[in-house]
């Protein structure tokens, strides 16, 4: 077969270009599983042992080799290159739309560029280029905002006419195109050679690599990895990494201690044909058309042509254990939609003789975004998996991040989108993933527009309010496996409009959320946030307020009652967590964070706090349903409820107290709304939730109560300027960067993690500031809305990217927030951003290739919030410190 002769030819060429492993496996020739003796033991004990020699395993070793470590073990259970790496479809495409995955694809792409320089061993690397073909307007859109992103990266990419098309690609069909995106640099590689290659690197500088050798599970003690049990013996090491594909999975449930990594398999098949009569140039591009869910690329003067299917094939849910991946069946039934797709698109293939239909197992994860990072149970334990189909695009990024992040204890860049605490234990049900991989393969191709969600495995963590909220007109997404309501759709509203309402532009909820945002300010309305993480830590002696201190960037030791909104920073001065910590006593603390912060923070203060026995850290999340009290008439709500006086006197803002709210006692009751309005937050005892519910929606009707969702919230903090941590903060961003050194006890004399990083920025100055912007030349009902990740321009020239944005219906313009740079013009070092050089920018944001003129704030109006104003009547250049 095609791919037996590619994956020999690589065998022979990198066994030939490094004669000592030659000699080590001179016995595994054959293409057989089955077990052969092994010339060489295995070391007892190693720092790094890694189990999988595909790509990601591969560039994992060779990374870490090139950082320094010597004492590495990559094992694989069959042979190098074996596994999903061996039947990869070979391009290197950087045209993704989140900024880490474009990083790490071009990086991939210049490392595998040089590779064969390096090694001595071909990788088939050609530079052909890719065009991303549109059949629709909304499909050219969303590849006009990926091209403004290569574009501000220096990566050469433009949209290009269907005629161009013809010019580029003889062979393609382009009757109905409207347009295209060419990236010029895109390429193709043999992915075996390629694994092959960094494999050869790794070897010379002092990795071993140990082939036939399966990995039966990892053992940990207290916490952290201590060693690897195989087939052929124990290793001990300190870190473990888990490249295993799609066996990531059960290989991190074998052990007594499970790591749960959400990746599951589908069937992916791909068609090989003989070369044409004329055969194809090596050189031309490749074609994605992700409307008609197929790939084109030139394969030996032939072509290769695979695609995702609207119906996928899961398999092995029942985990299965093979040594290498067999071909799996064919199935021309299956593949027809696909190979019809590919022959509209280049109808001279008609008479081509096909060669095989390649069916191969790919991994796929619930979120389509690939897994890196530190198990958040087992100290020393990685993982790097769950490529979705772009392996070879990621390897040499993902390697590199990942290696970065066992070597100095972070990777180079924010990898949060792609991190394995992501995850809860949730996503791990195989139920779960068997349904939601066969939703993921097909949104690979599907245009996905701002604000889309997930169908599958959903109401799986749902508030006790769930049924109450549905009924009165909810609409949901979902956040890290919590239901959360996005908007309530009034009766008599054309709901399946609604329910299918995708687009670029203004969206058909505008005036829905517009209404809830206008009853946050004028009167009083309820939005369900029980999905935020809660967590208590409590001690018997003054153990907790230590440990928080030097964690949390903010004084904590205020009176029992007071809530301090505080960073939870790392070495590096950088947003781990954003959250709100209430002083329940003088022992103890309540602390309110972000609902994807559920793993991510019990990891990070398990980590960091002492093993003490005398401190407890208890995650609560579950036993309290929260309820938002948004608007000026929360308080009139509150006070009837509870007969106690809720006045600013009396109960001032940032306070926490436990009080009666109807007929239920114990509610924690927070003077914070996390928008910037007047409210409260009541934290309910789940069993009281439903009448406390109840109680306070009736209480409501004569001040106007209604419910709302999270993008009404969204639109009054992103007026008011407020961060959110995973949208605008993240581990690389610092208080003092956006805004809030009045947030950090820098002058209080007290030792806090990150406080040297914050200490130099307070004298020295910051690299970048976050900065709130005002289109003031865009039209809501007829341009492109932003949305977020679109490029910032300071007089002409890039300075950043927006990281979230909103319409603002007090000020009747869009908002958008984000981080501006000073790049030096010529050498394009980073500069310091003063004031001043925010202040005498002129500035434009570039949505979709378009450039809209936006003005520039460093705080928030705060006059605006009295009352509404026309935008005509706004003046822009005012503003204050709210």
């Amino acid at each position: 077969a095609a791919g037996m002769f590619l994956r020999l030819l690589s065998d022979i060429q990198w066994r030939a270009a490094h004669p000592r492993w030659r000699r080590m496996t001179r016995s595994q020739r054959s293409t057989s599983t089955t077990a052969e003796p092994h010339p060489v033991s295995l070391p007892a004990q190693a720092q790094v042992v890694i189990c999988g020699g595909g790509i990601m395993g591969t560039s994992v070793a060779y990374h870490l080799s090139k950082m320094g470590f010597k004492d590495i073990v990559l094992l694989e259970q069959g042979r190098l290159a074996a596994g999903t790496t061996r039947f990869c479809a070979g391009i290197v495409s950087t045209a993704r739309p989140m900024s880490i995955e474009l990083k790490m694809a071009h990086y991939s792409n210049q490392l595998y560029q040089q590779l064969e320089q390096e090694t001595g061993v071909q990788t088939g690397y050609m530079k052909t280029g890719s065009i991303s073909l549109a059949q629709t307007q909304d499909r050219l859109i969303s590849l006009k905002r990926i091209a403004s992103s290569l574009n501000v990266m220096g990566i050469p990419c433009e949209i290009i006419s269907p005629k161009k098309v013809l010019q580029l690609h003889p062979l393609i069909n382009i009757h109905d195109l409207v347009g295209a995106m060419y990236v010029p640099e895109d390429a193709l590689v043999s992915s075996a050679n390629v694994s092959l290659a960094l494999a050869t690197a790794a070897s010379r500088n002092g990795v071993q690599i140990h082939e036939r050798t399966s990995v039966s599970h990892v053992t940990i003690q207290k916490g952290r990895v201590t060693g690897v049990e195989t087939d052929r013996g124990r290793i001990q090491c300190e870190y473990f990494v888990n490249c295993a594909g799609q066996w990531a999975y059960e290989l991190g449930h074998s052990g007594e201690e499970p790591v749960h990594i959400p990746v599951h398999a589908c069937e992916h098949f791909y068609l090989l044909t003989h070369p044409l009569q004329e055969p194809l140039s090596s050189s031309l591009p490749t074609i994605v058309d992700p409307d008609g869910r197929i790939y084109i690329r030139n394969w030996q003067g032939g072509i290769l042509s695979g695609g995702f299917e609207k119906n996928p094939k899961p398999l092995f849910t029942e985990g299965r254990n093979q040594l290498e991946i067999q071909n799996l069946q064919e199935d021309w039934d299956h593949f027809g939609p696909l190979l019809s797709a590919l022959l509209r698109r280049m109808p001279g293939l008609e008479a081509l003789q096909i060669m095989q239909l390649v069916n191969c197992p790919e991994s796929f994860t619930p979120d389509m975004r690939c897994i890196m990072g530190e198990s958040p149970t087992a100290r020393g334990y990685f993982v790097l998996t769950g490529m979705n189909s772009a392996g070879i695009s990621y390897g040499g990024g993902a390697g590199k991040y990942l290696a970065e992040w066992i070597v100095n204890g972070y990777p180079s860049e924010n990898v949060w989108p792609l991190d394995l605490k992501r995850f809860g234990t949730l996503q791990s049900s195989r139920t779960f993933l068997r349904h939601r991989v066969m939703e993921v393969m097909p949104l690979m191709c599907d245009l996905k527009v701002p604000r889309w969600d997930f169908q599958t495995g959903r109401q799986l963590r749902t508030s006790p309010l769930y049924d109450r909220l549905d009924a009165q007109g909810a609409r949901w997404m979902e956040k890290h496996g919590f239901e959360r309501v996005k908007y309530f759709v009034p009766p008599g509203s054309d709901l399946l409009d609604l329910d299918h309402s995708k687009t670029f532009y203004k969206p058909d909820w505008f005036d829905i959320v517009g209404s809830e945002v206008k009853c946050c300010k004028e009167a009083v309305c309820v939005i369900d946030m029980s999905s935020f993480t809660k967590f208590e830590i409590s001690s018997t002696g003054d153990q907790a307020l230590e440990s928080l201190q030097y964690l949390f960037s903010n004084d904590l030791d205020v009176p029992v009652g007071h809530v301090v909104h505080t960073g939870m920073l790392n070495e590096k001065g950088g947003y781990e967590n954003d959250c709100s910590i209430a002083r329940l006593s003088k022992r103890s603390f309540f602390m309110i964070s972000p609902t994807d912060q559920q793993v991510h923070c019990w990891a990070w203060l398990k980590n960091h706090l002492p093993d003490d026995s005398n401190l407890v850290l208890e995650d609560v999340t579950w036993k309290y349903t929260a309820l938002n009290l948004i608007g000026p008439r929360a308080v009139d709500v509150l006070s009837e409820l509870s007969y106690a006086p809720m006045t600013a006197e009396h109960f001032p803002s940032l306070f926490c107290k436990e009080m009666s709210v109807g007929y239920a006692n114990g509610i924690r009751v927070m003077s914070i709304t996390h928008t910037g309005e007047p409210g409260f937050v009541l934290y309910i005892p789940i069993e009281y939730a439903l009448h406390v519910y109840n109680e306070v929606m009736n209480m409501g009707q004569k001040y106007g109560i209604r419910n709302a969702g999270y993008y009404a919230l969204r639109s009054l903090r992103i007026e008011k300027f407020f961060a959110f941590w995973g949208q605008d903060l993240d581990a690389f961003t610092t208080p003092m960067e956006c805004g809030r050194e009045f947030q950090v006890k820098l002058d209080k004399g007290m030792d806090f993690l990150g406080q040297e990083v914050l200490l130099e920025q307070k004298q020295n100055g910051v690299y970048k500031r976050f900065t709130m912007f005002i289109l003031e030349d865009h039209d809501t009902d007829m341009d492109l809305w932003p949305w977020w990740g679109e490029p910032i321009f300071r007089n002409g020239r890039y300075v950043g990217k927006t990281t979230s944005s909103a319409y603002s219906y007090t000020l009747e313009r869009h908002v958008c927030l984000g981080f501006v740079h000073h790049f030096d013009e010529k050498t394009g070092e980073e500069l310091v951003v003063t004031t001043d050089f925010i202040n005498q920018g002129e500035y434009e944001i570039d949505i979709a290739g378009q450039r809209f003129q936006a003005k520039a704030k460093l705080y928030p109006f705060s006059s605006l919030f009295a009352q509404r104003r026309r935008k005509d009547e706004v003046e822009l250049s005012g503003y204050q410190r709210e």
